[in-house]
């Protein structure tokens, strides 16, 4: 096959018009093309007006592509081989079946990688299945009664169930493309494999992960919900099973020898109870902020100006970062086009926010995470678990700003800049379904993120017009978008205690959907190398 880069077509064009481009880019005719596949598509509106899209794809040709090739003289052409992927043989040894804890991206790729190798994995998820955790949530967004082991964070399909299922990267690996042709197998949009921008949309990832769950059941695995692991069973410093309780508190032990911790980010007892069991870890660091708030249809105009609402478009994204003089750098994550910002609390008495579209993303505010990092030398401890107690801490002062009900606090650009407490919001409605309590939320991020948030807002404002809108709304805290620790492993992936594999986000490996589900294949992987033989 043969790769072609940056072929530009117009919003209006259809994409069987990419055949032709790719005959005038190799210089050949139509029919001499076999076929076209899109790699990608992005827009590029770097200019106003004329916004257009621009495709990566890949050529099958009817003749010699070589000849092809070094005909078109053209340098955006180059040959292509396309990625499969191949199961590594089962090594393993052991009969007992291996367990998997949590059920998020690391847990459910793990999960399949295993099933399908005929390994039987069991999973304890200590939320509940997607259905019964939709409704648990909605029911907590309504009344502010939070269910602690079934939430936002909690539950089949991990954080991301809540989110937009958004499936953008940083990583540069093979096995991205396995982790997408799964989920498009599994009902995912199709246009994820080639989108710049991919995402599933909070309304149709719940689905998409139900199917992952009925194929691991179907080859022999199992899925236990409200199961939750309260032990680690050791003995000469190797995995001997678990302890875990399910919903109605009745407690078991299961024999294992092969753990894979695929625990999230946010299962903080969990994490409290591996440092008692002596599980290496160490300070990782993190990043807090808030959740900022603009219309949608501000932001499409500053993106894609007079093409604003045109239907090829759809909402529009953007990605900013900057480090302001004197400062801590700063920059957006998770930027929500068309969504809401989410209450998204798993322990009592504590306020986190995070943001989330549907897959029309078409609400009336468009958000995104504006984020300061933060570092172990302001933990102001140095033990293992110091930065999530940072965030507890964070997460506390919300609640009582909020008003003590899982209100959150929040304030205008406008009196945030002006170091004024907000006593009423302007024409920008804050999205939050718990509700959102006019404040400062100066006095809930530390001094050195409030000042840098100021100054990130007024600098991007450069580069994204009415970024600093007066009325914008900022909503805090957003704590959760990275683990505040890693958990050590070594080069088969597991921890100091032999048989324990550290996996995913909670585990420090990970940032997102997409590197958290490659993390879970690369474990399923190390699972079945097995390289007990060598310890």
């Amino acid at each position: 096959m043969l790769k072609i880069s940056e072929i530009k077509l117009g919003l209006d064009s259809a994409e069987e018009e990419l055949r032709a481009a790719a005959a005038r880019a190799l210089r050949c005719r139509e029919e001499n093309i076999k076929s076209v596949k899109v790699l990608k598509k992005a827009v590029d509106c770097r200019k106003k007006e004329n916004i257009f899209f621009v495709y990566n794809v890949a050529v099958e040709m009817n003749s010699d592509e070589k000849s092809v090739l070094a005909h078109s003289r053209n340098p955006k052409a180059e040959e292509y081989t396309e990625y499969v992927y191949e199961m590594p043989e089962n090594r393993r040894t052991s009969d007992l079946r291996p367990i998997i804890a949590g059920f998020g991206p690391a847990g459910f790729f793990a999960a399949l990688i295993l099933a399908r190798a005929g390994l039987k994995p069991i999973v304890i998820e200590r939320g509940n299945d997607v259905e019964t955790r939709t409704a648990d949530v909605k029911g907590f967004w309504r009344s502010g009664n939070l269910n602690t082991e079934s939430n936002v964070q909690f539950g089949e399909g991990g954080a991301g169930t809540f989110s937009d299922g958004k499936l953008t990267t940083g990583i540069k690996d093979p096995l991205c493309s396995k982790v997408v042709e799964e989920l498009v197998k599994h009902g995912a949009p199709e246009e994820i494999a080639y989108s710049s921008h991919p995402h599933i949309g909070t309304d149709r990832l719940g689905g998409v992960v139900k199917k992952f769950r009925e194929e691991i059941i179907s080859l022999g695995g199992e899925v236990r919900f409200g199961c939750r692991m309260t032990d680690i069973i050791i003995a000469n410093g190797y995995v001997q099973g678990i302890s875990c309780v399910d919903i109605n508190g009745r407690s078991e032990d299961i024999e294992t020898d092969t753990l894979l911790l695929c625990i999230g980010h946010s299962a903080r007892d969990t994490l409290e109870m591996l440092y008692r069991k002596g599980v290496n870890m160490i300070q990782k660091p993190f990043s807090v902020g808030v959740r900022i708030e603009h219309p949608r249809e501000m932001i499409d105009k500053a993106q894609y100006g007079s093409f604003a609402g045109h239907p090829a478009l759809g909402a529009a994204n953007y990605k900013m970062a900057c480090h302001p003089e004197h400062g801590r750098g700063a920059y957006t994550f998770c930027m929500c086009p068309g969504g809401t910002v989410v209450a998204a609390a798993s322990e009592e008495k504590r306020v986190v926010v995070n943001g989330m579209s549907e897959y029309a993303r078409d609400a009336e505010n468009s958000n995104t995470a504006l984020l300061v990092g933060i570092e172990p030398a302001d933990f102001g401890s140095e033990h293992p678990l110091a930065g999530m107690q940072m965030q507890r801490e964070i997460e506390s002062k919300a609640f009582e700003l909020g008003g003590g009900d899982y209100t959150a606090p929040g304030q205008t650009v406008k009196d945030f800049l002006n170091e004024t407490p907000s006593t009423k919001f302007g024409s920008v409605r804050p999205s939050c379904p718990t509700g959102v309590t006019p404040s400062d939320i100066r006095r809930v991020l530390p001094k050195k993120v409030t000042d840098t948030l100021a100054s990130a807002i007024v600098k991007m404002d450069r580069s994204l017009n009415g970024f600093a809108l007066p009325d914008a709304m900022l909503t805090a805290p957003e704590t959760r978008s990275s683990s505040p620790v890693r958990i050590l492993r070594d080069d088969l992936l597991q921890s100091n205690i032999r048989g324990l594999y550290p996996c995913g986000e909670g585990a420090g490996y990970a940032g997102g959907i997409v590197s958290a589900a490659v993390d879970g294949i690369r474990c399923a992987h190390a699972v079945l190398e097995d390289e007990n033989d060598e310890w």
